[in-house]
């Protein structure tokens, strides 16, 4: 199995609109739940940390295997997902590892 996680800093910087964004990117996020084969699991959660260095929202994704992850970059679902969190984003960062 693989697992990707993505950490995003949400480009807002007044509290009230991060809530909002962290928001929608969570629903769009979750929307992919069991619409993509070899997508096992999703997890998104929104960052309650108060600390400077802290990302804003967080996924966990689980997949089969490399070809099931091959299969949800080009998935149209995934690509209905990526208008919506891209411009709402300031950073993106990516592990992923298998386990």
């Amino acid at each position: 199995m693989l697992r990707r996680v993505v950490l995003w800093r949400l480009r807002a910087t007044e509290p009230e609109q991060k809530t909002l964004d962290a928001g929608t990117i969570k629903r769009a996020l979750e929307s992919m739940r069991g619409k993509i084969p070899g997508l096992i699991n999703i997890q998104v959660g929104i960052n309650t940390a108060q600390m400077a260095d802290a990302s804003d929202v967080v996924m966990i994704v689980d997949f089969d295997d490399e070809q099931a992850l091959a299969i949800y970059e080009k998935h149209p679902v995934h690509e209905q997902v990526k208008p919506i969190v891209g411009p709402l984003r300031d950073e993106r960062r990516v592990v992923e590892y298998s386990f």
